[in-house]
């Protein structure tokens, strides 16, 4: 960012008075501009014993398989942005339980939060979008285990076919790091 979109001014990155971090300021009209983390929001598509997954068409990790799910857009509750998501990855249409929340991942080191809610297929009838070059279902033992593009997803999965074998399902949150080979370490912080 170099100007305002406000008054058109220089922007400077500084700390601003009464803060403690680095923000974008225009100094001619006192504006300062947050930078907040990005919320993705997706669905565990899942069809009587299996899930929807979808092989990826666009970069990060293209050809990789993943859960639908993207960005949420301004004015969309975290619910209808998943589901728009499993609409243009999946081209699916779904059926939610009332308890659908299901894991929420927080991504410090991305600036990211990912959010996931259990959902019913509500038919066969889906295809991949734009950003899929193929949709598919997978029983636990088909699952592309080693091209699974997020460790989030892939830990989704597992709690997904651990929690169906005992038929509960508890919400769950996470605090994703990464240690400096890139391998993710992901921990348990509430559980309901």
């Amino acid at each position: 960012m170099k100007f305002c979109p406000q008054c058109a001014g220089p922007i400077t990155h500084h700390i601003p008075p009464g803060d403690d971090k680095l923000r974008y300021c225009c100094i001619p009209c006192d504006k300062v501009y947050y930078q907040n983390p990005n919320n993705v929001v997706g669905t565990l598509p899942v069809w009587q014993d299996q899930v929807l997954l979808c092989r990826r068409a666009i970069e990060p990790r293209k050809g990789y398989w993943t859960l639908p799910a993207g960005f949420l857009e301004n004015g969309e509750t975290t619910l209808e942005g998943a589901i728009r998501e499993t609409h243009e990855e999946a081209g699916a249409a779904l059926q939610l339980p009332s308890d659908s929340l299901y894991a929420l991942f927080n991504l410090p080191v991305i600036n990211q939060v990912y959010v996931f809610f259990r959902a019913d297929l509500a038919s066969l009838d889906f295809d991949p979008g734009e950003e899929s070059l193929e949709v598919k279902l997978f029983r636990e033992h088909e699952v592309p285990w080693d091209n699974i593009a997020f460790a989030v997803v892939r830990k989704t999965l597992e709690l997904y076919f651990e929690d169906r074998r005992k038929q509960h399902y508890p919400v769950r949150m996470f605090d994703v790091r990464y240690s400096p080979e890139r391998k993710a370490d992901i921990q348990l912080i509430s559980q309901g």
